[in-house]
């Protein structure tokens, strides 16, 4: 499996296959520590060539600059099959997040694992803002 695209973003959305990302953003400005961040999006894009088929898991964690995590792992069985006559297989994986909580600034990362290997890592920085920064 090759990732082609792993990002954080205000939203995306799949259409037929071609993947639409609105705001991909690093860096959330929070106004005060507890921080809820409203909504976001990730959105990977992976490629699967054969020897990849059959049914893989694809894990999304959220974890703090401890390691530790913020949010309860996200798990997607990922059936694999190539056609015939096809060389790779692309799938677009979307993940809508509802009021993701942040109770300190520093760094935090999306970490992104297909049968608890390591494929991908989407770092994050969540600031306290000062004065009038705009917020992500």
């Amino acid at each position: 499996m090759n990732i082609q695209v792993a990002v954080l973003c205000d939203a995306a959305t799949d259409d037929n296959g071609k993947m639409n990302l609105l705001g991909a953003f690093d860096t959330i400005y929070a106004p005060q520590m507890p921080a809820i961040h409203p909504q976001c999006a990730v959105a990977l894009r992976a490629t699967f060539q054969p020897g990849d088929e059959g049914t893989r898991k694809l894990s999304l964690n959220f974890i703090n600059a401890d390691g530790h995590a913020i949010l309860q792992s996200i798990e997607i069985p990922v059936p694999v099959t190539l056609p015939d006559d096809a060389h790779f297989l692309t799938r677009n994986f979307i993940v809508n997040i509802q009021q993701l909580k942040f109770d300190e600034p520093g760094l935090y990362s999306v970490d992104v694992r297909l049968d608890n290997e390591s494929v991908a890592s989407v770092p994050l920085l969540v600031r306290q803002m000062a004065g009038n920064t705009p917020q992500t």
